[in-house]
């Protein structure tokens, strides 16, 4: 498979600060690959250095082979979309589009010809002559992201383009950038802080933190199967205790929380030691409410309901242990039905030992 983007010992450094340190990736050609991390990690700096905008302290960036050195960015085969889109207000949608091609000079019938194939693939076919404040916001979405690919760009950039829209319009844009990507083929490269937006799209992501990667995987093991602890508890929502190892029998360990509770846990292939700290990490939806008592390899233990979270199918309990005072999430399944727990009722709630995930932590606990 072709690599459209091959990013290797990528540095850059402010004076002091390092930015981005020693990032390494490769993006194979039509793929949607995202960069997920919070504010501040380095993913705007990376994506600036793609697009030639900021020179690397260090490292290689090369797309289709070529290295990008000393290469400007209007040069450069890529495109970049920023969260405020930039078009053209005096134009309509026609001129907003066919700016990029009249500056490299194509041939008006041509420009006529690729404005027409270019809205046919982005959903708007007739839409040349409106005006931009006739568009609905994603609509407009859809104007920049075309106005870039007739140029033809190998790769695509896309800084948190999805950041200016009000919720609702946001998730529908999720689902239509996925499909749009799909079918037009282009490599996408798209950077954001919210995980959703991640996991929705994309064929990998890199969860990036203080400049590094923590991880490079599909949106399914980034979720079920995080690397760190700081993956863990950026992707998805997670429960999280502290303890220590109290004993290991083959891959079953037994944790000791400071709270007095005892959990087992499946450790699959990590290396963990009696005696040592450890952090555990269990998602809301892995939380079974009033286990049936047959059911085995069950921990289980009493919480108290502090509130209902009602969200329609993702719907959750805020609850806290008997013996503690750390609130944890309960996910509310739609296949039963739980209308009769109400705040300040005393419930059982299970979880299995293959379910959590842990790491080394703190020596000896919290």
């Amino acid at each position: 498979m072709q690599i459209d983007l091959s990013v290797q010992n990528v540095t850059k450094k402010f004076d002091a600060f390092t930015a981005v340190d020693t990032v390494s990736f490769d993006v194979e050609q039509g793929h949607f690959f995202s960069i997920l991390g919070p504010s501040g990690c380095g993913k705007t700096t990376l994506l600036r250095m793609i697009a030639g905008f900021t020179e690397p302290t260090d490292g290689v960036i090369a797309i289709r082979g070529k290295d990008m050195q000393g290469i400007s960015p209007n040069r450069r085969p890529v495109n970049l979309i920023f969260q405020h889109l930039a078009l053209f207000p005096m134009m309509d949608v026609a001129g907003n589009i066919a700016f990029g091609l009249q500056r490299q000079k194509v041939a008006r019938a041509e420009i006529q010809k690729k404005i027409e194939k270019i809205l046919e693939r982005v959903g708007l076919p007739g839409f040349g002559d409106k005006k931009i404040d006739q568009l609905s916001g994603g609509q407009k979405q859809r104007v920049a992201i075309a106005r870039c690919l007739v140029l033809e760009p190998t790769v695509l950039l896309l800084d948190e383009p999805l950041g200016a829209l009000d919720l609702k319009l946001r998730d529908q844009m999720k689902v239509e950038l996925k499909k749009l990507q799909a079918k037009v083929g282009t490599t996408f490269v798209y950077i954001t802080h919210d995980q959703s937006e991640a996991l929705v799209m994309s064929d990998y992501v890199a969860v990036m933190n203080k400049g590094r990667f923590e991880q490079i995987d599909t949106p399914q093991n980034l979720y079920n199967k995080p690397a760190t602890p700081f993956v863990a508890q950026f992707v998805g929502d997670n429960n999280a205790w502290s303890g220590r190892i109290a004993g290991i029998s083959g891959k079953i360990a037994t944790i000791v929380t400071p709270e007095g509770n005892t959990f087992t846990i499946n450790t699959g292939e990590k290396s963990l030691t009696p005696g040592s700290g450890v952090d555990l990490f269990l998602r809301p939806e892995a939380m079974v409410i009033s286990p049936d008592p047959a059911m085995d390899n069950l921990n289980r233990f009493e919480v108290m309901v502090k509130t209902i979270l009602f969200d329609g199918a993702n719907s959750r309990l805020l609850v806290t242990p008997l013996n503690s005072e750390q609130e944890l999430i309960v996910g509310l399944p739609q296949n039963r039905q739980f209308d009769h727990i109400r705040p300040k009722d005393k419930i059982e709630i299970g979880w299995h030992e293959d379910s959590g995930i842990c790491f080394p932590g703190r020596e000896g606990g919290s």
